[in-house]
């Protein structure tokens, strides 16, 4: 195995570590639904911008996934595994996709953000309407705010996490 991809599984286990930490220790529970909000998603997004989308993808979903699996909320493992690695990989062609077309980096991880929300608002109640029917759309407004608060920490640190962890 070469160094470069030793490197990559490195940082990608880091990130997997970052996201289940920021997930599963930090948590707000939101009223009625019986979730809570947490910075994680704030690592989701970083992990596909600063990783790129296929590390990145699998530092989200496992890191995510873990943290359900730890919490208790086995039933959303499967979907967490898939909406959190899809918001990665998706943040990490965003952002590279745009790099020619926006030259600010904040503005990019933004953007990131915003399709992260929509993925995880839309993808948890896709699944949820399935379990729980019309009373899914509960979780929409917690979601959205859970996002919200992963683009303000994710530009946030970007700075710092992108010098600290790119070569």
């Amino acid at each position: 195995m070469s160094d470069k991809k030793t490197l990559s599984l490195v940082k990608t286990a880091l990130f997997a570590a970052l996201i289940l930490v920021a997930t599963f220790i930090i948590k707000i529970p939101t009223p009625g639904t019986g979730g809570y909000i947490h910075p994680g998603d704030a690592f989701v997004i970083l992990a596909g911008v600063i990783l790129g989308p296929l590390y990145g993808g699998a530092a989200a979903a496992i890191g995510s996934a873990l943290a359900d699996a730890l919490g208790g909320y086995f039933v959303y493992f499967p979907v967490t595994f898939i909406v959190k690695g899809l918001c990665a990989a998706g943040s990490g062609l965003i952002y590279r996709k745009l790099s020619g077309k926006i030259k600010n980096d904040h503005i990019r991880v933004i953007l990131c953000g915003i399709f992260s929300t929509i993925v995880v608002a839309g993808g948890y109640l896709a699944f949820e309407l399935i379990i729980y029917g019309k009373g899914a759309v509960a979780s929409v407004p917690a979601n959205t705010v859970q996002g919200v608060s992963g683009i303000v920490i994710s530009s946030l640190l970007f700075p710092l996490l992108n010098k600290s962890i790119i070569d």
